[in-house]
Formats: structure tokens, C-alpha cells, sequence
């Protein structure tokens, strides 16, 4: 096993741990319904059921476009902060059903960060420069949603804004009642052994 799949493991087994207990008071807030108290950082509108999924498919083109954008500014650098803080904290979508199963304790967290790529796509469009490829992602985003009617796909977290200054973890306390979340996870688990069996047994021989 290489070593830079063993490090992507074991990044990813560092993100379960740093991202359970909650990051933020507002992380650890209710389902589907609006934040409580002042905004401290930048609002992110909330996204529907339907749109996340459109928005999780184009996400790899909408971060290539900001990390291309110059001049950059604060919001559009907060927002970018914020994506990947929150992308990390919900393990990257790497969890299966995250995005389209509204039951998975990652369901939640996937919302905030594709709340958040949607958020900068807006604000790439009102920045300087050349707007021809902002503006044609945007345009076909928007076409996908219609036909797919998307804003009228709703969830527990459609009416949900977010706030850049509070990050959403998993429902770590329903992960073991959500089977897929429990057999992807422990198969991670399993990996990352099983690889640091696989590094340490050479030095074990020869020593």
C-alpha cells in the first residue's frame, strides 16, 4: 500500500475524531430549523434537497473556478475557509448516501458545505474580471435545477441557512443506527489497520 493512501487514511480517521464533538455551540443545533441568535460570520442561504444534489455534481468545477478567480477578496476567501473546513468535517462526502439520503447522520453537514460551494458560485458571478465561464456553470446549474425541479425536492434541512463561523458535524449518536454509515465506516477503520499492520511488519523482521 502507498504512502500517500496510508496519509489520506489516516486523515481521514483524524476527521472522525476532531469533527464528533461539536466544533461550535451552534454546531450541535436543532434539525431543519434556523439558526438561533446573531449571524457571527457570513449567512449562507439554505439549498434544498434537490439543489444540493446538483450542486454536489458541478462542486469540482465551482472550487477550480475560485482557485483560478483574481483579484480574490475577503468574502470570497471566508467562503472558500468555510467550504473546506466544513467539507472536512463532513468527511469529505466521502460517506456513502450523504448527499441523497436525507436519514444519514452526514446528511446535515453535506448541506452546509454544498450550501456553501452554492454561496461562492454566487459570489464568483458579482467579482471582477471575466465572467464568460462563471456565468455559463451558473446558467447550466440553474437550467439542471429546473428540470429536475429541484427547489420543490425538499428535506429536513431544506429551510436550513448556515453561518461560516459555525460548523456542522455529523449526528455522530445515529451513526449506529444507520447501517451504511456503520459498514462504510468500519471498513475505513479495518483499511487503516490493516495498512499500519502492513508498514510496521517489515520493521518487526528486521529488527
Amino acid at each position: 500500500m502507498k504512502t500517500s493512501l496510508l496519509f489520506k487514511l489516516f486523515m481521514a480517521a483524524a476527521g472522525l475524531f476532531l469533527a464528533a464533538p461539536p466544533i461550535s455551540p451552534a454546531s450541535a443545533h436543532h434539525r431543519g430549523l434556523t439558526h438561533e441568535g446573531p449571524v457571527k460570520g457570513l449567512s449562507i442561504s439554505a439549498l434544498t434537497h434537490g439543489q444540493m444534489a446538483v450542486i454536489a455534481a458541478h462542486r469540482s468545477e465551482i472550487l477550480e473556478l475560485a482557485s483560478e478567480q483574481t483579484p480574490t477578496d475577503p468574502t470570497m476567501r471566508r467562503l472558500q475557509g468555510y467550504i473546506h473546513l466544513q467539507s472536512f468535517a463532513c468527511m469529505w462526502g466521502m460517506i456513502p448516501g450523504s448527499v441523497n439520503d436525507e436519514s444519514s447522520p452526514f446528511n446535515e453537514c453535506s448541506h452546509a458545505y454544498l450550501a456553501g460551494t452554492r454561496a461562492l458560485l454566487m459570489h464568483l458571478l458579482t467579482m471582477e474580471g471575466d465572467r464568460a465561464r462563471v456565468r455559463a456553470l451558473a446558467d447550466k446549474i440553474e437550467l439542471e435545477m429546473l428540470q429536475n425541479n429541484a427547489a420543490l425536492v425538499l428535506c429536513l434541512y431544506a429551510d436550513e441557512p448556515f453561518d461560516t463561523a459555525d460548523i456542522v458535524g455529523p449526528h455522530w449518536r445515529e451513526i449506529p443506527f444507520h447501517p451504511t454509515s456503520v459498514i462504510t465506516l468500519a471498513g475505513l477503520a479495518m483499511t487503516i489497520m490493516g495498512g499500519v499492520w502492513l508498514v510496521a511488519r517489515p520493521k518487526r523482521l528486521f529488527s
